[in-house]
């Protein structure tokens, strides 16, 4: 099977990119010329845009790397962000987050799986007052919400885990290796 990549000049970047990452981009860059039309300042804008996605691609392909793939593509939109015009009423934070976020579960810092820290990022809340929630709602359901959690571990993916991002301790990389090991499983008895 060849592997399909996709040529792509952002400003003056040209960088290669696999079909799935390539359709993200379009779709971003798409819906940023659709906020700024009939802006004066368009074209000049979609250009620092494009050139703040290729540096933002370029720091995160790994050694050796020639082709932006998807997991690489998604967090640098993140730290990019939605384009926003001035005076127009913000669009809500949770669906534009969402937009541009999926749910995953987040093992960099994670204390257990990432579900708490993945949900937190998902919904645009403090990981800690979640994790206190998730500690009163564990007494008040007497340990029923360890089922959820459990569920919650199988069925969220995982974030890829971030270049340069904090290390992903003993507990959450265990947890990590037993959920993607019971999915295998569960996979192989599905076929």
């Amino acid at each position: 099977m060849q592997r399909i990549s996709i040529t792509v000049t952002l400003n003056r970047s040209t960088l290669k990119f696999d079909e799935a990452a390539y359709q993200r981009l379009e779709q971003y860059l798409d819906e940023a010329g659709r906020t700024l039309d009939g802006n004066p300042d368009q074209a000049e804008i979609l250009a620092d845009l494009e050139q703040a996605v290729a540096d933002q691609c370029l720091r995160r392909m790994g050694p050796g790397s020639g082709v932006v793939t998807l997991a690489e593509l998604q967090p640098a939109l993140d730290e990019v962000g939605s384009v926003q015009v001035p005076g127009a009423p913000p669009a809500s934070e949770h669906a534009a987050r969402s937009a541009t976020r999926p749910l995953q579960q987040v093992s960099e810092g994670a204390m257990i799986s990432g579900v708490c820290k993945g949900l937190a990022r998902y919904f645009g809340l403090n990981v800690t007052l979640l994790r206190i929630a998730a500690v009163l709602l564990l007494f008040a359901t007497g340990g029923g919400l360890i089922l959820v959690y459990l569920a919650l571990m199988i069925l969220i993916p995982y974030a890829p885990p971030e270049r340069g991002g904090a290390p992903i301790r003993w507990l959450p990389a265990r947890s990590r290796g037993f959920v993607e090991f019971l999915r295998a499983k569960l996979g192989a008895a599905t076929t």
